[in-house]
């Protein structure tokens, strides 16, 4: 049976601990499996003997990157026979090294998460930008946590997804708890009557259209998607949109919004358009609910996108 690792990366004090002993702790993760946990830094929060007895965990302290080798794995395994591991590691070592490293042989990384620290993040940006790149690069998850008002969401956004487009961002207060995107920390400003959606943006423009069409009513936007055919769109219209991963690249899922034009029959499945079009928000009785509609106003041909894959944070 494969033996999971979950590395956990981030700056001192950006939540690495707090983050593991919750995910420890949470309900149906913890049911008796032996773990082993390499620790690369010592922050604040640390782990106590009473929860390591009581997580079956074994702390295994790394002080120099050098200490973590194949060889030390290989002990571990022979040892321990752990049924997971954790790493918690150092803010400063190169990722990249760690996710290239020989493995024993049931050994499989499961899940890469990072936290960031959003209070100190702009510090960092400005002054470590290619420690915080490797931090992030490989992340599939990345929690940003104390976010209060002075956060602005769309700034670390922006750095974050210039990094990594593909990882999934979670929005934390300084309670823990979950935070969603405003208006505010939208990635286009929404008291303009124009919009111009960027590549990268469509995701989240995509969502917000569905649950708050209201909000875009006879609004003008400027967007890029491909050409989808439905027969149930009429001869005038077609579905403007792209693929999303539903579980991994072989599962996808097209993600995409009506397009009234009268150029619709000449479009060919799977042809990219950047349109100009406003949005009028219509009944649509099979799901009764409020939909957002493009009727297009300009229709040009475009090249495909280099990453046509559509991501939702």
């Amino acid at each position: 049976m494969a033996v999971p690792i979950y590395v956990i990366t981030g700056f001192l004090e950006s939540g690495k601990t707090t983050l593991i002993k919750d995910t420890m702790t949470s309900e149906g993760f913890f049911e008796g499996e032996k773990t082993v946990l390499f620790l690369c830094e010592n922050g604040m929060e640390g782990y106590t003997e009473e929860f390591c007895r009581e997580y079956k965990t074994h702390i295994i302290k790394i002080s120099k990157k050098e200490q973590l080798t194949t060889e030390l794995f290989q002990r571990v395994e022979e040892h321990f026979q752990p049924d997971r591991i954790f790493i918690e590691y150092n803010g400063m070592w190169s990722v990249t090294e760690l996710m290239n490293m020989e493995l024993p042989e049931l050994w499989v990384f499961a899940q890469l998460i990072s936290t960031v620290d959003a209070s100190t993040f702009t510090m960092y940006v400005n002054n470590m930008r290619s420690i915080i790149y490797e931090q992030l690069l490989h992340s599939e998850l990345i929690i940003c946590n104390r976010c209060d008002e002075s956060v602005k969401k769309s700034f670390l956004r922006g750095n974050i997804k210039a990094i990594n487009k593909i990882a999934q961002i979670i929005y934390e207060g300084r309670d823990g708890q979950a935070q969603e995107f405003t208006d505010a920390d939208l990635p286009f400003d929404l008291s303009q009557d124009e919009l111009y959606i960027n590549d990268d943006d469509y995701g989240l423009w995509y969502m917000d259209m569905l649950d708050h069409p209201q909000k875009y009513h006879n609004k003008t936007v400027h967007v890029k998607g491909m050409v989808i055919k439905n027969g149930a769109a009429g001869k005038n219209a077609f579905i403007l949109g792209r693929q999303a991963m539903v579980c991994c690249a072989d599962d996808l899922s097209t993600v995409g919004l009506l397009c009234e034009s009268r150029l619709a029959p000449t479009f060919k499945e799977g042809q990219w358009l950047q349109v100009e079009a406003q949005v009028h928000v219509q009944y649509d009785p099979e799901y009764n609910d409020d939909m957002a509609v493009l009727i297009a106003k300009d229709i040009v041909d475009c090249d495909p996108m280099e990453d046509p894959l559509v991501y939702f944070s």
